[in-house]
């Protein structure tokens, strides 16, 4: 057995981004609650709930308002519930194995918050009038300052709080560079020593995230903006080949990236996955579950193959008719399992290293392996919108293999020549 960095269930990990709010037609935690058994059976491991927190009135966006707008750090928007359903959410989730990851905004408030009243005034930045000041163009929020030591001492003790009176398992933390990587590195460690098994994810990419480490995982936003570019025709193949080989060079091996074809920014600002990656989606996703290091995320009506932008400051729940079993929930099951039976996917230090076998066409194919203790994968991916003669040896890894989205036996042979079709695949498992 390896030595563990991250908590055990991680290495293997699905997560899923839920957005109660568009969810159900209730947008609740209750009617959410009603939804793990779904998930779980299609194989998510652990949920991230986008912010569930009272959000702002002053300066509110929309009907709504802005997830990430929160007025009261330990509390739950009315909106979604009480603080009952919040344990019997959790509750749930842990009777059906799995774990649930609460977003944390760090930098910023609502301009109303609690601590804008209760708290000294040098608890927060502010503008020439005196004013909290505005980070960006976000105009219902109020920017913290963390040149206040009080301040890093209120958010840990708001973090303890979810971990210890409400069971949750870890965070998913909101901008997590624009605030200092010392408040995380001291935070994290006071919350492992009340929860050994605590699991953090930063929306960010900052190499320092894993200097101490505070983070077990970060984003990879430069990959997916790549994997939209590939899709769209933007650049070919071989500028995500590049960087999925010198991204191993960028952080340590211990370091697991978050991989996603969508979540909340990118579906309600840039549009659902149907429309950035088209006939390329399939592949894509595909892609997220075999890269190395990567930790695979679903996204709030992905499971359904729900194609739409949902408005995020207002109510714009997925229809109930709308949700259930298709296609693509079949297709992220058998996802799931490709990842949990094969430990050469893991993320971070105990997956297999990527090896490539060279092919006529690597602008376009990209014919990847991953090995480790006797367990091996190899993904045979056309990344292109072009039908392509596909022509390679496969020397060493040719054999008898399984083809992991059929369940059918397959030889590969030491000489392989075929035709695929644009963004086709196959994917087997030894």
């Amino acid at each position: 057995m390896k030595h563990t960095l991250h908590p055990a269930w991680s290495y293997d990990a699905v997560l899923y981004e839920m957005n109660v709010r568009q969810l159900t037609p209730e947008g609740t935690l209750r009617a959410a609650m009603g939804k793990l058994p779904f998930l779980r059976d299609m194989g998510i491991d652990a949920v991230w709930l986008m912010p569930v927190y009272p959000i702002g009135e002053l300066e509110r966006k929309g009907s709504l308002g802005s997830y990430y707008s929160i007025r009261d750090y330990c509390a739950i928007n009315p909106e979604l519930g009480t603080m009952a359903d919040f344990d019997a959410f959790v509750a749930e989730a842990h009777r059906l194995g799995m774990k649930v990851l609460l977003d944390w905004v760090a930098n910023h408030t609502a301009r109303d918050a609690r601590w804008v009243a209760e708290c000294p005034p040098d608890w927060y930045e502010r503008d020439a009038a005196g004013a909290p000041a505005v980070p960006w163009d976000w105009t219902d929020t109020a920017k913290l300052d963390y040149c206040n030591r009080a301040v890093w001492r209120a958010q840990a003790d708001a973090m303890a709080f979810w971990l210890t009176e409400h069971a949750v398992d870890g965070f998913r933390c909101d901008m997590a560079m624009l605030v200092p990587i010392e408040f995380w590195n001291e935070t994290v460690r006071r919350l492992r020593a009340l929860k050994p098994d605590l699991f953090m994810l930063a929306e960010a990419e900052e190499r320092n995230l894993f200097d101490a480490p505070a983070f077990d995982a970060c984003y990879a936003w430069e990959m997916h903006h790549l994997m939209c570019d590939v899709a769209q025709g933007k650049v070919r193949l071989t500028a995500l080949r590049d960087y999925v080989y010198a991204d191993r060079c960028r952080y340590p091996s211990s370091a697991m990236r978050l991989a996603f074809t969508s979540n909340h920014d990118e579906n309600s600002w840039s549009g659902s996955e149907f429309a950035r990656l088209g006939a390329a989606r399939e592949i894509m996703a595909l892609f997220t579950f075999v890269v190395p290091r990567g930790l695979p995320l679903v996204y709030t009506g992905q499971e359904v193959g729900y194609d739409h932008s949902f408005a995020f400051f207002d109510r714009d729940p997925i229809p109930a008719e709308r949700y259930r079993a298709d296609d693509t929930t079949e297709f992220y099951r058998r996802l799931a399992a490709l990842r949990h039976a094969n430990p050469a996917l893991a993320a971070g230090e105990r997956g297999g290293e990527p090896v490539e076998i060279r092919n006529n066409a690597e602008d376009c194919l990209m014919t990847l392996v991953r090995e480790v203790e006797g367990n091996r994968v190899v993904a045979i991916m056309n990344l292109s919108p072009y039908a392509i003669h596909a022509a390679y040896h496969t020397g060493i890894y040719a054999g008898s293999y399984t083809d992991a989205m059929s369940g059918a036996a397959y030889d590969l042979p030491q000489w392989v020549e075929e035709d695929m079709a644009p963004w086709s695949y196959r994917v087997l498992v030894r």
